[in-house]
């Protein structure tokens, strides 16, 4: 996709005044789409939604209450009884289940390791879409997570498949994270496989290598991409900014 040089130039007027818009991120694990889709929701004044924490937090409350994610029955019906709220402030999202905030429990590594097992149960994949599809539909929002472009929201019109080599994802997620970089790329592997149905890249979706990129480079590839599909759809453009 062709991007114009100048649009760097401009304010985002038209994205907070123009129809509400959606961008959708997709990609594996380790590839950057939290922060690049936080920054890029900043950039762009747009709301945020992180779709795997919500899988996470169903995750983290059936193991604080010993279910054994592996009995997907179990996990089934289970899958609505908790109430998953997530703030979509890009610059200090939240988790909350049944009101008690879990924004950094879900981040353990006993969360990490189970949340795949109970993400594949279609339950409550089906629960979890339906609520993250209310959220998107107010509009003007950043959604990021796996299969966002291809099952959750597929009508977006700015969709973007972030990826990055696999030693480099690991590499991130290690320092990120303060472990072993073997360990981390096995469980990545691991997530990779389980996660590889929901996995799929939109075929109408931006392909980005973020493997030499560095987040900001990544950021204003979004942002542009967000830019020149307002140009291309002929609504309102910003006004270039005075200097």
């Amino acid at each position: 996709m062709s991007i114009p040089a100048d649009l760097d130039n401009e304010t985002d007027e038209a994205i907070e005044t123009g129809p509400p818009l959606v961008v959708a991120v997709d990609g594996p694990s380790g590839a950057g789409k939290s922060s690049a889709s936080r920054g890029a929701a900043q950039a762009l004044g747009l709301r945020y939604l992180d779709t795997g924490a919500m899988y996470r937090a169903l995750t983290w409350w059936l193991l604080y209450r010993g279910v054994d994610v592996r009995d997907s029955a179990a996990v089934a019906g289970l899958a609505a009884d908790p109430v998953i709220e997530v703030g979509t402030d890009p610059g200090a999202p939240w988790v909350r289940v049944n009101g008690t905030d879990v924004t950094a429990e879900i981040r353990s590594r006993e969360v990490t390791g189970a949340v795949s097992a109970v993400a594949s149960v279609p339950q409550v994949r089906a629960h979890l879409i339906a609520q993250q599809r209310d959220i998107i539909a107010a509009g003007g929002i950043v959604a990021e997570g796996r299969d966002i472009g291809t099952v959750v929201a597929p009508d977006a019109p700015v969709k973007v498949f972030l990826t990055a080599d696999s030693a480099e994802r690991a590499s991130r997620r290690a320092a990120q994270t303060s472990q072993a970089t073997a360990s981390t790329q096995a469980d990545q592997d691991r997530r990779d496989r389980l996660d590889s149905a929901q996995s799929a890249k939109a075929e109408d979706a931006v392909e980005i290598d973020s493997t030499a990129l560095g987040l900001g480079e990544v950021v204003d590839t979004i942002v542009r991409l967000a830019r020149e599909t307002r140009r291309q759809a002929g609504l309102p453009q910003p006004r270039k900014q005075s200097t």
